[in-house]
């Protein structure tokens, strides 16, 4: 026993070790990943939910558990720890991110986990076109490219779709993206001087807050097995969103969107295995489109990070 302990921390150890020496853009990179993994299995699990309860109250109770799970981080750090030092911009972001959920509950219900990930990769146009105008980051030839052949993976998929019966709730998920896309913009105003911690903690308290009134209009009692659901569902929102600031505040906002391209792969499995939706060959050969476009950003990024310390010596 004592030996495989000791075998566990060194591999514990080495891959520490390996984390640190990435560069950081990979770091911000990795830890976009991660949230889109986690988010998937969360959308998975709300879209079950949502099948049999009104979104508006699954809005509510996803994030109203998410603040109830973190409370524990705030009886042990203590309440200063999580006094933001900007509560407008928190609210801002909250009542921002709470619009986009109100669309995105909407249209879940009626299309598909592949479809709806899909949808969403048009948000990084909208981050991208954000993060140039109002925080100054560079747009750089090589992320306008990753992002369009991303987009034409995306249109390759949806576009079948959009005159079928899902039709009109797909533009309502698509008008969904550029208010999302608004509320990481102000998530990675808020990294300059908040930790990811508290972004995290205030967004789950913000939007219970705005989308209280409406739940309470359409209440109906969950029964255990969803009271279960919201549970884990606040676990994992929580803990996506905390990897997703923590890529945000990592490197620029405007390298980690391809990564996003990623979570089609994620949803569409899910989709599968849970739903029993079989991707089209449309999806297929959309997911292999994004999937390039995805390495291939990686791969710059990391070389320009690379070069630019060897330029300052």
């Amino acid at each position: 026993m004592r030996r495989a302990s000791v075998g566990t921390q060194k591999r514990v150890s080495r891959v520490s070790r390996a984390s640190r020496a990435l560069p950081t853009v990979w770091k911000g990179m990795l830890w976009v990943a991660l949230s889109g993994a986690i988010f998937t299995c969360l959308n998975t699990l709300i879209r079950s939910i949502t099948l049999t309860m009104d979104g508006l109250e699954s809005q509510f109770l996803r994030y109203f558990l998410g603040f109830v799970v973190m409370i524990p981080l705030l009886w042990r750090e203590g309440w200063r720890s999580y006094i933001p030092v900007d509560m407008k911009g928190q609210f801002w972001r909250g009542g921002v991110h709470s619009a986009g959920l109100w669309l995105w509950f909407a249209a879940l219900p009626k299309i598909s986990l592949a479809d709806m990930t899909a949808i969403g990769f048009s948000g990084p146009i909208f981050i991208m076109l954000g993060a140039s105008w109002f925080l100054g980051e560079p747009m750089r030839r090589d992320r306008w490219i990753a992002a369009c052949i991303g987009l034409i993976g995306v249109a390759i998929i949806v576009a079948p779709k959009l005159s079928g019966s899902g039709g009109w709730y797909t533009l309502v998920m698509f008008a969904s993206t550029p208010i999302f896309a608004a509320s990481f913009l102000i998530t990675k105003s808020l990294t300059k001087y908040e930790s990811a911690g508290v972004i995290v903690f205030w967004q789950a308290i913000t939007v219970s807050i705005f989308s209280f009134p409406f739940a309470y209009l359409v209440w109906q009692q969950p029964s255990l097995l969803q009271w279960l659901g919201f549970i884990a569902a606040g676990v994992l929102g929580s803990t996506g969103h905390y990897c997703l600031t923590r890529g945000f505040k990592a490197t620029e906002i405007s390298a980690t969107q391809s990564l996003r391209f990623l979570d089609l792969i994620w949803s569409s499995l899910a989709g599968f295995l849970v739903f029993s939706d079989i991707p089209s060959h449309f999806t297929i050969i959309g997911a292999c489109v994004i999937l390039c476009s995805t390495i291939w950003i990686a791969k710059r990024e990391g070389r320009k990070l690379e070069v630019v310390p060897q330029e300052m010596t």
